[in-house]
């Protein structure tokens, strides 16, 4: 594969990880200094923004995992190294970091529901339900990879084997 469409998918990752960089550094502070104030008023939505800030916290850890794994898989691409165990290795881990994503937002799914049901906002369970199906197709997207990887790995290993 040539260099260039490595590099393109690369900058495509740090294009990918901004946003959520962004959001992390921004938008969820506010959010939390707005929960703190709902509970310093007694008001209990401010438990449940605070519960929801918090996975989605941690459901930043797995994803820039997830996206450092993307990134060392297309470096192993370029030095020629995609059918290795190291690429087998990464894959299998953007796999489990997608997976503790889509576990995370299903756990933030009644939690956003209660949200949703006090502030009038729909939405945010249709939010919250897409960022876990998306995690949840690339789980599986990456666990159909893994197994052809570790399949044609198999394969050229026997006719490494053979010759």
């Amino acid at each position: 594969m040539n260099r260039g469409s490595t590099l393109f998918l690369k900058i495509t990752l740090f294009i990918i990880g901004l946003p959520v960089l962004i959001l992390c550094l921004t938008v969820l502070p506010k959010i939390g200094l707005e929960a703190l104030g709902n509970i310093q008023n007694q008001d209990s939505i401010g438990y449940l923004f605070l519960a929801i800030l918090i996975i989605m916290y941690l459901s930043a850890i797995p994803y820039f995992s997830a996206l450092f794994q993307a990134f060392r898989l297309l470096r192993f691409i370029d030095l020629g190294e995609a059918f290795s165990e190291l690429s087998v290795a990464s894959l299998k881990k953007i796999k489990q970091y997608a997976l503790i994503i889509s576990g995370l937002y299903l756990a933030a799914l009644p939690l956003l529901y209660l949200v949703a049901e006090n502030d009038d906002a729909p939405g945010l369970i249709l939010i919250g339900f897409i960022i876990m199906t998306a995690s949840l197709v690339i789980a599986i997207f990456a666990a159909v990879l893994h197994r052809l990887l570790r399949q044609a790995i198999e394969i050229k290993s026997e006719n490494d084997l053979t010759v």
